[in-house]
């Protein structure tokens, strides 16, 4: 019974350790040093894969070992929830897409920038969420239409890491783009949208 516990948690924290290992700037001068130009175009892919792939034992060991259930949402109410989830599922690929600009490597190794082409570009999702990644893995995993113990563990530490990941996230963002980002953080809330109001697409 505590093996079933404890087993997924130190997946996660596995995985945890891994995908913010791979994410942070030393981690990415070292890519930078061994593939060279080639870097920007390799790091995501390559980190995206290895995020999937360290994610699965922990997925498996939830099928495996869920856990005693805690509750059950009826229809039509669990359809409602799925429709979240899959909202929340193009979350993620809408903010890669608006903002391409807040990934790459060299632009967060070399600090603020001054540059226009390398300014704090607000496009698409991003003028109404700071953080549309912690609110996508927040609404997936919260709006799962059914709880069992283990899930309900994983998700509580989960949502934990989330939130710190997202707040060491902004503080990369402002080293990034200084006051320009600092202003945008009163306009725009982290998480909720339109909470603080919105502000114009920028070029």
């Amino acid at each position: 019974m505590v093996s079933s516990k404890i087993t997924p948690v130190f997946s996660l924290v596995a995985f945890a350790a891994i995908h913010s290992l791979t994410a942070s700037l030393p981690f990415k001068r070292l890519i930078i040093r061994a593939a060279g130009p080639r870097a920007e175009k390799l790091y995501l892919p390559a980190y995206s894969f290895i995020s999937v792939l360290t994610i699965l034992p922990l997925a498996y060991q939830l099928y495996k070992n869920p856990g005693r259930v805690l509750y059950k949402i009826p229809s039509p109410w669990r359809w409602l929830m799925v429709g979240g989830q899959l909202i929340a599922g193009v979350l993620a690929p809408l903010a890669f897409r608006d903002a391409p600009h807040r990934f790459k490597i060299n632009s967060q190794l070399s600090g603020p920038q001054d540059s226009e082409s390398d300014s704090l570009k607000i496009r698409g999702i991003y003028r109404w969420v700071r953080d549309p990644f912690l609110l996508s893995g927040l609404l997936g995993i919260w709006l799962t239409p059914f709880m069992t113990v283990n899930l309900l563990i994983i998700y509580l530490l989960t949502t934990v890491y989330l939130f710190l990941g997202s707040l060491h996230w902004e503080t990369r963002l402002v080293a990034q783009f200084g006051d320009e980002y600092r202003e945008y953080q009163k306009k725009v809330h982290r998480m909720i949208p339109g909470l603080k109001g919105s502000v114009t697409e920028s070029e």
